[in-house]
């Protein structure tokens, strides 16, 4: 299975439970796989396909899905398909023709079409290895995104009554998942539940107090990234993708209101990194296997946890680190209230206003946000500090509370315990408001003795408070703080309190291993590999993921042998990208006079790269004919550079080659075989330098290779 991994997705090592997965899959077992997006569920039965015989068949609801999967799956040298709405009649028959005459190892299909007999008819004839369900959510009822369409689903069972099913969802309640396994009727299914746990992703929650200045702030660290930014309505999301347009930033609005031809082209756009920022509502995400997103922003606090889980759940899906931002002021309560209230349903109304209010405290937490996310999709975490939320990262400066808290507790007991964080802040700090007058507060001894904290510190105050158990916040339409009989107690001795002191807005990055490679290299291949993606047709993610242009950028590989050791170069991508990714990584180094480093040795890496490219083959034709090696370069449409390195391949292949007719002058080859012999042959830097710096790596490179001919 590992060679297959390597050979055609170019990874050495699974993630956490595909292993175990594809190993249930490949006995013909039926599986069925919660696993958080970004956690690898595609590969689960992408990699089985390729080790039955006949053919794979995928059941996604998300036409742009189908697309970048199937075009990922292509540049690898899988052959895929798919089927749906978006084609016509003759290009459909076309792909009849090649999965009935075997050409065809992984077809997608959308759900509807097992709703027609006919396609029904058609699929059983075919050998069918294996049948997998993408967001197998949508079947149930009970799930939060059903699809009537899925339904047809339930005929799977009769039609392929031996054929193994794999069900594969992101979200699925326990209730959700045993509709899901009655749904589909899976026939004693293992069930794999993953982590929920992103280590890579960095979770913050920011004051709304000057929202725009900060967003604008946050962006500044991913101006060329791929960013979403997720806002309440259609009005707020063209506002900001102005603003930020006017602000110098490639941005642009996506909603449900747009046309769909603008909704295409946005999204479209924003998969070929034409625009990095895309401002969206909740209308924009599914069926976006974007793997490079480094940021997500909340511009507006999301109405329940799993919302915001699914919606956070697109950034970072590469593995690599990645922020996700909440912007959060209690005002912003009252636009999911206005919706709330017209659920007639009062069980319906009371399960929203309970969803709404531990979404509340989630962004008012003052203790770890991932352990809280946790808990509540039922996972236990255990470390005291998760090192990827703001209060974990905090730099937190102990500071003795206990008089601001006496005063805040002081406060709440004056107003009866019927007013919420924001008015008991307003009335320490003095604010002559008309609601503050008409209650009689600013009468109170408490009123205005508050000088030295700001609303939004004491707000993060009374949040340790709520936490610690001195006061309780009851949850409901109007959430109000009341003292408990700790915070009696509390008030009436003499306990000192320290706590954490209030934070300024800073945004920390996630702690996590990253490579420290060139930056200027890795944009260059970023440009590579857009302009490579746009000859393709096919968005830049395509080609090769960040992950792998970042080891390139840092290890610099000068071959084929070390190239096929980076991540997510399999045999095909080996084959048709090596020369490319080579040309530049080999002249920027040789410009830049940097030294290449060791890659690990990775026995999956051998399978791939022990063949020789078919341009070194032209290469080879061209030097068996004796051509200059400055033609040949101009030939192929390649640097000196690239030349030299499929000489190196093909001696390493074991190629027997003339070389004694290259011209090279008497006099530079004699200094350069001098400095070798002093400097030794293993590294070409010390060769460069002890020749002061004379002559070229390719010289350097060259002369290297013609010594060794001529031993």
């Amino acid at each position: 299975m590992k060679t297959l991994l390597k050979q055609y997705f170019g990874y050495d090592q699974f993630r956490p439970l595909q292993e175990e997965i594809i190993q249930n899959v490949i006995e013909k077992n039926d599986t069925f796989v919660l696993m958080p997006t970004g956690g690898g569920k595609s590969l689960c039965y992408q990699l089985p396909a390729l080790k039955f015989k006949g053919i794979t068949l995928v059941v996604s609801p998300l036409i742009a899905l189908m697309k970048d999967q199937v075009d990922a799956l292509q540049s690898c040298g899988i052959r895929a398909e798919f089927i749906n709405s978006s084609q016509s009649a003759g290009e459909i028959r076309e792909i009849y023709e090649e999965v009935e005459s075997d050409e065809i190892k992984i077809l997608y299909i959308a759900p509807e079409r097992f709703a027609l007999k006919i396609f029904q008819s058609w699929v059983k004839s075919l050998p069918v290895s294996l049948i997998a369900i993408d967001e197998a959510h949508c079947i149930s009822e009970w799930g939060h995104d059903f699809r009537p369409e899925y339904r047809n689903l339930r005929h799977l069972r009769k039609l392929f009554p031996d054929v193994p099913l794999i069900a594969l969802t992101a979200t699925a309640t326990d209730k959700v998942r045993e509709d899901i396994v009655n749904q589909l009727d899976l026939q004693e299914a293992k069930l794999f539940i993953s982590s929920f746990n992103r280590e890579n992703l960095n979770l913050s929650v920011v004051e709304k107090k000057n929202a725009f200045p900060k967003l604008l702030n946050i962006l500044e660290k991913y101006r060329d990234e791929s960013c979403i930014i997720y806002c309440f309505s259609r009005k707020e999301t063209e506002k900001i993708a102005e603003k930020l347009t006017g602000n110098g930033f490639k941005a642009c609005a996506y909603h449900a209101g747009l046309t769909k031809e603008k909704r295409k082209k946005a999204q479209d756009r924003f998969i070929k990194d034409k625009v990095n920022v895309i401002v969206a509502t909740i209308a924009f995400g599914m069926g976006i296997d974007k793997p490079d997103v480094r940021l997500v922003v909340h511009y507006t606090y999301p109405k329940t946890l799993e919302g915001y889980y699914q919606e956070i759940g697109r950034a970072g899906r590469d593995g690599l680190p990645s922020d996700c931002v909440m912007f959060y002021t209690y005002a912003d309560t009252r636009k999911h209230e206005f919706f709330i209230n017209q659920i007639y349903d009062q069980d319906l109304k009371s399960r929203a206003e309970e969803k709404l209010g531990e979404m509340m405290t989630y962004g008012e937490l003052t203790t770890c946000r991932k352990k809280y996310i946790l808990r509540y999709f039922g996972e236990n975490f255990e470390k005291d500090n998760c090192g990827g939320c703001d209060i974990c990262l905090a730099d937190r400066v102990i500071f003795d509370a206990t008089i601001i808290a006496k005063k805040i507790i002081s406060a709440v007991v004056r107003t009866e315990n019927r007013f919420g964080k924001g008015y008991i802040a307003e009335v320490l700090r003095g604010k002559k408001s008309q609601k503050i007058s008409a209650n009689g507060h600013d009468k109170l001894s408490v009123f205005g003795i508050v000088e030295d904290f700001s609303e939004n510190e004491l707000g993060q105050i009374i949040n340790h408070l709520v936490g610690l158990e001195y006061l309780r916040k009851d949850i409901g339409k109007y959430p109000t703080l009341g003292i408990t009989r700790k915070g009696v107690e509390f008030l009436k001795g003499s306990e000192i309190l320290e706590i954490p002191k209030p934070q300024v807005d800073i945004i920390k990055e996630v702690k996590t291993g990253k490579l420290d490679y060139n930056a200027e290299l890795f944009e260059k291949l970023r440009g590579l590999r857009k302009t490579l993606a746009e000859e393709a047709n096919v968005p830049p993610f395509v080609i090769f993921g960040d992950q792998s242009l970042q080891e390139m950028a840092f290890y610099l590989p000068q071959d084929r042998d070390n190239f096929a050791r980076i991540s997510g170069v399999g045999a095909k991508k080996l084959e048709d990208l090596s020369e490319s990714f080579l040309g530049e990584i080999i002249d920027f180094t040789t410009e830049n006079n940097l030294v290449p480093k060791d890659i690990p040795d990775k026995p999956s890496a051998r399978v791939i790269k022990e063949s020789i490219s078919k341009t070194a083959l032209t290469t080879k034709e061209l030097i068996i004919q004796q051509v200059p090696l400055a033609e040949i370069a101009k030939r192929e449409n390649f640097k000196i550079g690239t030349i030299i390195n499929h000489i190196t391949q093909l001696l390493a292949e074991g190629e027997i080659l003339d070389l004694s007719y290259i011209d090279f002058p008497q006099e530079k080859f004699s200094k350069i075989e001098s400095a070798f012999e002093e400097c030794g042959n293993e590294r070409l830097k010390p060769v460069f330098d002890y020749l002061g710096e004379e002559y070229s790596y390719d010289d350097i490179r060259l002369a290297g290779i013609l010594i060794d001919s001529r031993k």
